[in-house]
């Protein structure tokens, strides 16, 4: 008995010593996050920062510095713009916005 005990923990170790951890947006789709993106956020952001936008997520000075700053600003655009997305599409264009440009872990 003894040793089957031993053989069950033995075998179960690898799974209890490397847990994984789970990106900040790893629930959110990122081709969901793509299109809602080019559909309610690009314009404004190629208006203030011309070309296509994404300077907003490259400059040097950049607000967004962490997983819950991206969140927390994706809300704020969201309520400021009156764009109506639901929370699972926030968590879709932050997945998408942190594929893309932030890459946090």
């Amino acid at each position: 008995m003894k040793t089957i005990a031993i053989a069950i923990a033995l075998a179960a170790a690898p799974l209890l010593s490397a847990p994984t951890l789970a990106g900040p947006f790893d629930k959110g789709n990122i081709e969901e996050g793509k299109v809602t993106h080019e559909e309610k956020c690009n314009g404004c952001h190629a208006g203030k920062f011309g070309g296509d936008g994404s300077k907003i997520y490259t400059r040097a000075d950049r607000r967004v510095k962490t997983p819950s700053g991206l969140s927390q600003m994706i809300t704020t655009c969201n309520a400021m713009l009156g764009n109506n997305l639901f929370p699972e599409d926030e968590l879709h264009l932050a997945a998408y916005l942190n594929n893309q440009y932030y890459k946090f872990k």
